[in-house]
């Protein structure tokens, strides 16, 4: 019965009790905690929800409330989620790295009536903002290390007592749960899965059962998975990327969930896994990207020529592998020789040789680096959809992956381009709407699609072709388009730019601020004998700037037309964080944001005659304190303007 439409009428709950029944002694969850990985079976993550949810009952949530979890990845989360899901109430993600005006906001917003945290540093936030949020009655803790002072405050509760007030009452009444668990449906809402908040605060996107497990199975119709493989929890819960395979693809397919120990060791307890798939941000790839050309730049003469011999005869077949053709023997055999020498050594020591397929969303990604991964051995594919088609509503095929699309539909999943070039979709995974938003939900499923706000266009083999954002495309002076995302992305596959921001709306030419990478430019200055202290001091170095040119020249050589060319550009003297409110959660560029907090830079781009400028750098540290700091920038012409 996996991965049919069978398993469509079960609610999340009802879909972990049947996976009981079928493999209740198989591996369901593995957490690393002190070194050592601990194990959960699908028998034992069931009677955790269990009490999990029986406990919830206990202190007087039901159906309708909101639980708000604000914790790293560990199997509580998923209990407490599927516990309140059980009892027809609904779960609701906050990002970890939340400050506590905002999760007030959130609390506030959602109309949060329990919290769970798994840490101090999580309760502290919510013990800030305390007065600010009286629809909260209970926070529930999961570690309670340095919890010592809240102990004897009810407005807290370690989540072992939890447990204990479930199992109490499921002693008293062992039908009650199954009961609770009986009563839901595949269309009851179970989750509230916060926007990007690109260009707001976030909106909470209602999502119901049926999503998720729809997803699910429709992404694994494509490409199957064994209930043998392994998955690694590293994406924020919060996000829709990491929910779509905890509540979805693992329901769907009964693989095992790993938890790495925490979010600084996830990389290095993904070698030791060897996960079979992988889901990413594109900034996880950007920085694997970077540290393998780290290693082969710290790495012997001999070896180094080595690989920049076969990455290119590794790219030359990877063409020929992402479009199905057949490969000039010649080619298979140099291709085959550079995976046995270099390439599976290589995506060994990062943990992914017995990875079948990777996948990224959430942003667009520069072709080059869907070639590059291709050619060492790792089957990345693009993929595309948003929270309110719960992640994904698009993907590559085996054999048909072209860097410029985001692929095909899934099976169930309906294209249309709207007249103004939107891209519009409909399947059982479009969420019914936002959390008390009925005007935006209106917006959003206008005629019964679902409206992305992104433009885009079907090329003639059926594959759907993402341009922008459509409040984000832009018009220069004369009218002509172009894609600041494209750009960027371009920019992007350089190992040198961490990050770039694209101007030129309105202008008459196009203008960039770029952030170097502070550790392939790090490892670049010192080859090169240049001497730095901080990141400002590194980016401000003329010879880096130099460097930098050498990339934009190369990207503007390619360039399709005139009007794509970066005529100016500066680099900036901190790195954009998510802190800063300069990123969003996934990692995205809060452009207008970005615009407006460096608008002195952004004026200089476009004052021709000016070449430096004296500006004020304000930093705020993670103890709350802060400094300013006077610094030059100054700005590059790379072309007459």
């Amino acid at each position: 019965m996996e991965n049919t439409d069978e398993l469509l009428k079960y609610s999340i709950p009802q879909l972990l009790r049947w996976r009981v029944n079928i493999s209740g002694d198989k591996v369901a969850l593995r957490e690393k905690d002190f070194g050592i990985w601990n194990y959960y079976t699908w028998n034992d993550y069931y009677d955790h929800v269990r009490k999990t949810g029986l406990g919830l009952k206990s202190l007087g949530i039901s159906k309708g409330d909101t639980v708000a979890i604000i914790s790293d990845n560990i199997p509580e989360l998923l209990f407490m989620a599927i516990g309140a899901h059980s009892l027809g109430a609904i779960s609701a993600g906050v990002y970890q790295t939340s400050m506590p005006d905002e999760i007030a906001h959130i609390l506030k917003y959602l109309k949060v009536s329990l919290v769970f945290c798994d840490n101090q540093e999580q309760v502290d936030k919510l013990v800030e903002i305390r007065e600010q949020v009286p629809g909260v009655k209970k926070v529930v803790y999961e570690d309670p290390r340095g919890m010592r002072n809240y102990q004897s405050d009810s407005w807290f509760m370690d989540i072992k007592e939890l447990y204990q007030q479930g199992e109490t009452l499921y002693d008293k009444d062992p039908q009650l749960f199954d009961q609770l668990v009986d009563r839901g449906k595949p269309d009851d809402p179970c989750h509230l899965c916060l926007t990007s908040g690109t260009t707001g605060l976030p909106k909470g996107t209602i999502m119901t059962h049926l999503n998720y497990i729809n997803m699910g199975v429709q992404i694994t119709r494509v490409d199957p998975l064994e209930p043998t493989d392994e998955y690694v929890s590293f994406l924020p819960f919060a996000w829709i990327g990491e929910q779509m395979n905890s509540f979805g693809i693992a329901m769907a397919t009964g693989i095992t969930i790993n938890f790495p120990e925490s979010v600084e060791t996830a990389m290095d307890d993904l070698k030791e896994i060897g996960p079979h798939f992988m889901f990413g941000a594109p900034r996880i790839y950007e920085t694997m990207r970077s540290e393998i050309w780290l290693k082969i730049d710290q790495s012997y003469g001999f070896n180094k020529k080595l690989y920049n011999y076969f990455i290119k005869q590794g790219e030359k077949a990877a063409t020929y592998k992402m479009t199905g053709e057949s490969m000039p023997l010649g080619l298979k055999i140099k291709a085959w020789l550079g995976r046995q020498i270099i390439f599976r050594p290589l995506i060994n020591q990062i943990g992914f040789l017995r990875l079948r397929r990777a996948y990224t969303g959430g942003a667009a990604l520069g072709p080059e680096l869907f070639t590059f991964y291709q050619a060492i051995g790792v089957n990345l594919k693009q993929i595309y959809g948003q929270t309110e088609i719960t992640g994904i509503a698009y993907m590559h095929r085996d054999g048909d992956v072209r860097p410029d699309t985001v692929g095909l539909p899934l099976p169930g999943t309906e294209c249309s381009i709207s007249k103004e070039g939107e891209i519009l979709s409909r399947s059982l995974s479009v969420s019914p709407g936002y959390f008390d938003l009925p005007e935006k939900s209106k917006e959003l499923l206008e005629g019964g699609w679902l409206h992305s706000g992104d433009a885009g266009y079907i090329d003639d083999r059926g594959h759907l072709v993402v341009i922008d954002r459509i409040s984000d495309v832009m018009h220069n002076k004369r009218n002509e388009m172009f894609s600041p995302m494209f750009l960027e992305n371009k920019l992007k596959f350089s190992p040198y730019i961490k990050e770039a921001v694209i101007y030129g709306d309105h202008k008459d030419y196009v203008a960039a601020l770029i952030n170097i990478d502070p550790i392939v430019v790090g490892k670049w200055a010192e080859d090169n004998g240049i001497s730095y202290t901080t990141y400002m001091g590194l980016s401000a170095h003329p010879d880096v700037a130099q460097l930098i040119m050498e990339q934009i020249q190369e990207v503007n050589e390619k360039a399709e037309k005139e009007h794509f060319r970066i005529k100016r550009f500066a680099l900036l003297y901190k790195l954009l964080d998510v802190d800063d409110g300069e990123l969003t959660k996934t990692g995205k560029i809060r452009r207008k944001f970005v615009q407006e907090k460096y608008r002195d830079l952004y004026h200089g781009l476009y004052e021709k005659s000016v070449q430096e400028k004296e500006v004020e750098a304000f930093f705020q540290y993670q103890d709350g304190q802060s400094t300013t700091v006077k610094t030059k920038i100054v700005f590059y012409t790379l072309e007459e303007v």
